[in-house]
């Protein structure tokens, strides 16, 4: 279960890349209820996303030539050179090298050898979200690969991931876990095949909450797509896959997302 202890090679941060911030935070604000606090104009236009006064994400424009707008992941480590360097020598590419963010912390854009981008965090003021694993809030990260074992491969050699399989309607997915810890309780997220031809590898953000249906209603009505309705999925509970109205998917999901997803 994915907790704001964040141990290393955990997820402890999300933001979203947009063409429009303003626009997509008045989108997740329909939809979650989220507030957006701008951070002012040394941020360059990044601000939080707020639930409740606890920050549940962050929506900054599009800074990388070409780049779609996307969520992005951020893995927890103690020290961001020293991933960045594990990252290549596992056949990884570095986008952006490691930078402080003021005193927040420290970070690098990563990509991973199918093509995911990803980022790491190495914390300074800002240990990562505030809130986790409630409604509205990030419970579970979604890796979609054009090959399962060699994606595990790569994080569990830049972090030391353990994974399990777990029989999923049409496929073997993986659901992985931290270094250290119990297994069970230390998973945070899952690795699956890329859902359709031409999908890119890419991480996924699942948000809980009770209300999927509500919800992806609320997504469609604001501009929103369906890009998997809702259904129960045995063992793991009612989910439904959106994209905003700029193209950026996420999920949404009601249950255990530790049994898969």
């Amino acid at each position: 279960m994915l907790t704001t202890d964040f141990p290393t090679g955990s997820p402890c941060w999300i933001d979203l890349g947009s063409p429009d911030p303003a626009a997509a935070a008045t989108f997740y604000g329909a939809v979650f209820g989220w507030t957006f606090q701008e951070l002012g104009p040394e941020a360059g236009g990044y601000g939080f996303l707020q639930a409740e006064g606890r920050t549940v994400g962050a929506i900054g424009p599009l800074t990388e030539e070409g780049a779609r707008s996307a969520w992005t992941t951020y893995f927890k480590t103690p020290d961001a050179e020293a991933t960045t360097k594990s990252v290549e020598q596992a056949g990884g590419t570095v986008r952006v090298a490691p930078f402080d963010v003021m005193d927040a912390g420290r970070m690098a854009q990563l990509t991973d050898p199918q093509g995911a981008p990803f980022a790491i965090w190495q914390a300074g003021a800002t240990v990562g979200l505030d809130a986790v694993s409630t409604d509205n809030a990030l419970v579970w990260s979604e890796l979609h690969t054009t090959d399962q074992e060699a994606g595990f491969g790569f994080y569990r050699a830049v972090f030391g991931w353990r994974s399990e399989k777990f029989p999923a309607p049409g496929m073997t997915y993986l659901v992985v876990s931290t270094a250290e810890g119990d297994q069970q309780d230390t998973s945070f997220g899952g690795i699956a095949p890329v859902m359709g031809e031409g999908q890119a590898p890419s991480w996924t953000p699942y948000f809980a909450t009770e209300q999927v249906d509500e919800l992806a209603r609320r997504a469609t009505s604001t501009g929103g797509t369906v890009l998997m309705p809702a259904e129960d999925v045995p063992e793991v509970g009612r989910i439904a896959w959106l994209a905003d109205p700029f193209g950026a998917p996420f999920a949404l999901i009601k249950g255990e997302p530790r049994q898969g997803s």
